[in-house]
């Protein structure tokens, strides 16, 4: 009888252990996959930076040419004020689609003025600007594939049981506008 009882302590110990390393082990394969995604969304916080950097810059190259094309510089300045001041997910990606819609704007302005065109500065300053929104739409999809990960992650059982008891939230993909599949008509 002493030996039966030794035996289901052992047995019950065992599993015990078996399922508090499975539960450590969870646990920080969730931690892992959200700084994943942090670090993500860092890096197009940084390309995002880069970007509203330069903004400035290519406005007044262009404020040169097109001073009387107020609307479009108010429109951006509105835009980098917003994007400045975003905090979450979300907010970024609104502002960022506010901006995108502006800087669409100020390339239609851009049009106009050939001379404008023909400037160094100003070649430079679009040329950096394009290397700029290749990186953020590589940095926009490795964020999004972070957050799928770390979502699917935190869905699946037991995965979910242990999320749950932690207070793990599904993060926020970084989605485009309505309509931003459709690229602005401009010819250079």
């Amino acid at each position: 009888m002493k030996k039966t009882g030794l035996v289901v302590l052992i047995v019950l110990l065992a599993l015990v252990v078996l399922l508090a390393s499975g539960f450590v082990r969870i646990s920080n394969s969730i931690v892992r996959a959200e700084e994943d995604v942090n670090v993500q969304w860092s890096e197009v916080q940084n390309q995002l930076q880069r970007r509203y950097d330069l903004i400035p810059n290519l406005v007044e190259t262009v404020k040169g040419y097109a001073a009387h094309e107020e609307e479009v510089f108010t429109a951006i300045a509105e835009a980098r004020a917003k994007l400045g001041g975003a905090k979450t997910v979300g907010e970024t990606a609104q502002a960022v689609n506010q901006m995108e819609g502006a800087l669409s704007r100020l390339l239609v302005v851009i049009e106009n003025y050939p001379q404008l065109k023909a400037d160094a500065h100003f070649s430079e300053l679009m040329y950096e600007l394009s290397g700029t929104e290749n990186r953020i739409a590589v940095a926009r999809m490795r964020y999004n594939e972070a957050v799928q990960s770390y979502n699917v992650y935190i869905r699946v059982f037991p995965n979910s049981i242990i999320a749950g008891m932690k207070g793990v939230v599904p993060k926020q993909m970084f989605e485009a506008a309505e309509g931003a599949e459709i690229a602005p008509e401009v010819k250079f």
